[in-house]
């Protein structure tokens, strides 16, 4: 149910705006190919400097390839806060940034470089953990509500790989652990560094 002050600023006029992140642990050896996909979206985001557009795409293409994945989803957790001055919503999608890469520091801190230096043969991950914040203006029900529900998830992934057309999106965030091929996320990081997560 509303607030009054939501009430009161939908009467006044204002925009709304939503800061909302999704985590999503996925198990499995299988999964591992995802990390080109993520890789892939990170290095096109890069190349064009941020630009929204280009983060888009590579929004949806994740949201897809994670509905494909859907036989390994774990774990899932969401987060999200309402806004009516962008300012804010800024300031908000800004932690989660900061937030998000700490989170990712964490679990590199864990692995000693010179454990993967020494491997002959590189490891696969059997966990891996994504992070997608967005920030949005209106309502999207969808990404509103509780999502760790197989059902109710599945839907988030299918609104939201549709969301950058919709021309409402303000900010993209992907994150993701482990980042790169040799890296590994044990169970123990995963109960450190992403306590939200409620088994799917």
């Amino acid at each position: 149910m509303a607030s009054w002050r939501d009430q009161l600023n939908r009467l006044g006029g204002k925009s709304r705006f939503v800061v909302s992140r999704i985590f999503l642990h996925l198990a499995g050896a299988e999964a591992a190919p995802l990390l080109g996909v993520l890789n892939q979206a990170a290095q096109a985001a890069i190349a064009s400097e941020g630009d929204l557009a280009i983060m888009g795409e590579g929004l949806a293409e994740i949201c897809q390839s994670l509905l494909r994945y859907d036989l390994y989803w774990q774990a899932a957790a969401n987060e999200g806060d309402v806004f009516w001055e962008e300012g804010d919503a800024a300031d908000a999608i800004n932690q989660l940034f900061t937030d998000s890469a700490q989170r990712y520091r964490g679990v590199l801190e864990a692995v000693p470089s010179s454990e993967l230096e020494e491997d002959l043969v590189v490891p696969v991950t059997s966990n891996l953990v994504v992070m997608l914040a967005i920030a949005y203006e209106g309502e999207v029900p969808d990404l509103e509500t509780n999502l760790a529900d197989r059902v109710a998830l599945k839907q988030a992934l299918i609104t939201l790989a549709t969301l950058p057309d919709s021309g409402r999106l303000r900010a993209i965030q992907v994150h993701f652990c482990p980042a790169h091929l040799g890296e590994e996320l044990t169970a123990d990081q995963i109960m450190v560094n992403f306590p939200e997560l409620v088994p799917l």
